[in-house]
């Protein structure tokens, strides 16, 4: 066992773990991908329950208890319960596919400009902090997942996310563990950028064992912002464990392999043995679209009567809650209505 002091939030907080490390399982991983997925639908009717194209499969079933839109900054995200896992899911959305290359292309050029609280030397880039910790996304989650424990006790919480979601699943994973004492956390991502430093990574990969981080191909975001092996300490440096897809093969005769990797974070055998040039390999994973089903990705749509579970406050932001197993309007009679647009 290890134990690890971190000062957050005013206070002393000891975290202990078993010295091991996540353990890859294919199911679950292409389980939380389509929840991944379904997170990028617009249509908050469709998703608040649960009928959206994508809420179906290995999702089927799924109830959730909160549904957060931060408008001001094009953010979104669910927490519900899964019965069939026995857990409760977190979901982030990722960066919107009409603004990707932009900000792929910023993403080369992101400081290390933010010391996380409570962890000496542990720098992170202040916009990825930020989309977590400092929107309308935040309270709302924490507030979800206590009621889900008071309803279903101590139950594992699951945090998965894509892109831009993928790194606030791991803030809020580690947010979670530290500040909230949630016990049992996994955390999966797809195709996520480095998010913070080696010393950063070294206290979260101590705190949040549990994590899987999983890459496809060429993905151009999971390389990026970039890691220079000569300054390993002094850049960005991604966590463990990777789990990298690719294919291998002739002609027809074509099969995804999936290599689970080493407990470096930086593995030069996995993602990094290839060029990371590839926005496609970004948006699917598992043969699952990842990003927004149509053009106007910032823009959300919600049946009128579907305001009786929601708060909106004056900047637009909209909070969908309610307790499980209640009744939601699923009719498509009539139209839903266009009530935010960025």
């Amino acid at each position: 066992m290890i134990s690890l002091f971190a000062i957050c939030s005013g206070r002393d907080l000891k975290v202990k773990h078993k010295d091991d490390w996540a353990v890859y399982n294919h199911k679950l991983a292409t389980t939380l991908v389509e929840y991944a997925s379904a997170v990028y639908m617009t249509d908050l009717t469709e998703l608040f329950a649960w009928t959206c194209q994508r809420c179906d499969d290995l999702t089927a079933g799924f109830e959730v208890i909160e549904l957060v839109v931060d408008v001001q900054h094009c953010l979104q995200g669910f927490v519900g319960v899964a019965k069939d896992l026995n857990a409760i899911v977190i979901a982030f959305r990722g960066t919107q596919e009409r603004s990707i290359q932009n900000w792929v292309e910023d993403l080369y050029w992101k400081q290390l400009d933010l010391n996380y609280p409570g962890m000496p030397d542990a720098m992170v880039h202040h916009g990825f902090y930020f989309a977590y910790h400092n929107t309308t996304i935040r309270p709302c989650v924490i507030n979800a997942v206590k009621r889900a424990k008071q309803l279903y006790g101590d139950i594992d919480i699951m945090v998965t996310g894509h892109s831009m979601g993928g790194a606030m699943a791991a803030f809020c994973g580690l947010d979670l563990t530290v500040n909230h004492e949630a016990g049992k956390v996994k955390v999966v991502t797809f195709g996520q950028p480095r998010i913070g430093n080696a010393a950063f990574v070294s206290y979260y990969s101590k705190l949040v064992p549990d994590t899987i981080r999983v890459t496809n191909e060429h993905d151009i975001v999971a390389h990026l912002p970039p890691f220079y092996s000569h300054f390993a300490q002094k850049t960005y440096h991604h966590f463990p464990r990777e789990v990298w897809l690719y294919h291998v093969g002739f002609g027809s005769l074509v099969y995804i392999v999936e290599k689970v990797c080493d407990a470096s974070g930086e593995d030069p055998d996995c993602s990094r043995s290839v060029v990371g040039n590839s926005i496609s390999d970004h948006l699917e994973y598992y043969g699952v679209k990842l990003g927004a089903p149509g053009p106007d990705a910032c823009r959300i749509v919600m049946d009128t009567r579907l305001a009786a579970y929601g708060t909106q406050d004056q900047a637009g932001n909209l909070i969908l809650s309610r307790d499980p197993s209640s009744s939601v309007v699923k009719t498509k009679s009539e139209p839903s209505e266009q009530i935010n647009s960025i």
